[in-house]
């Protein structure tokens, strides 16, 4: 199947999953698994900000790192600039944070509650280098928004 038309079928399936859910738990782990199982990434989750860090939320794959300091590793950088980066390779990233060393390849994409402030991330990590593009940056972002929409008004 094509990727566009993947995304097209996992929005409407989060979409439907979600509709009228508040538990957050639940919702970020339903969100996570549609995600993986759709898509077959190796890694997929959300952190979230609390107390001026992102605190390892629901997620799906090997084991992660509990604490992201704000403008640290990819997740960090990406809620400190309020926008999704596309990192093909994620040893030329700067300040990379290997929870894995199976990742190559990450996309991150900020999550904004109704006053625009960043409540979370969402965080994919590949084992292949170059895996994530504009058409994932798109999806996702579209994905993410609404996530943050049901959660976070």
């Amino acid at each position: 199947m094509e990727k566009r038309e993947s995304y097209r079928q996992l929005l409407q399936q989060v979409e439907s999953l979600i509709e009228g859910e508040r538990n957050e738990v639940g919702v970020l782990a339903n969100v996570t698994a549609a995600i993986k199982e759709t898509m077959q990434f190796f890694w997929v989750g959300f952190y979230l900000v609390r107390n001026d860090e992102l605190a390892l939320g629901p997620f799906q794959g090997s084991v992660a790192c509990y604490h992201i300091g704000y403008g640290k590793g990819v997740c960090g950088t990406a809620w400190a600039k309020r926008e999704t980066l596309v990192v093909k390779d994620v040893e030329e990233f700067p300040g990379h944070i290997a929870c894995s060393s199976l990742s190559r390849s990450e996309i991150v994409v900020p999550m904004f509650n109704g006053a625009g402030e960043v409540v979370g991330v969402l965080d994919i990590d590949s084992t292949e280098l170059a895996t994530f593009d504009e058409v994932d940056k798109e999806q996702l972002e579209a994905l993410a928004a609404i996530v943050a929409r049901q959660l976070y008004r």
